[in-house]
């Protein structure tokens, strides 16, 4: 598995592929804003390969995990240790930091959510 990860890296190129994760970061960032999801973290201590979000509040995080999972095949990470409850991690790498993978996150969020 770690052989076929180089050698689709080597034929992407390390600067695509970093360009390809932070705009995909980017996108996955400005749509979760207009749901009025906000980053755990400052912007500078950022990693564009994983996405740790604030929970908004009154939401039963465990039931939205749940229904993404079980509805919509999509796992989103839970908080972990004192952050349990409070954060998801949404993580976009390697071959899944893709448009369409970021598309269909906001939009089950927001269906899940409202």
């Amino acid at each position: 598995a770690m052989h076929q990860a180089l050698l689709i890296l080597a034929e992407e190129g390390l600067r695509n592929s970093w360009d390809r994760h932070i705009k995909n970061h980017l996108m996955l960032h400005d749509g979760l804003q207009n749901l009025g999801i906000e980053y755990f973290v400052e912007e500078e201590y950022r990693l564009p390969q994983l996405n740790a979000v604030k929970v908004p509040k009154d939401v039963d995080e465990v039931n939205v995990r749940n229904v993404l999972l079980n509805e919509y095949s999509l796992e989103i990470g839970a908080g972990l240790g004192p952050l349990a409850g409070q954060v998801w991690r949404i993580g976009l790498m390697g071959y899944a930091s893709r448009k369409e993978n970021v598309d269909k996150c906001l939009v089950a969020l927001d269906n899940v959510l409202e």
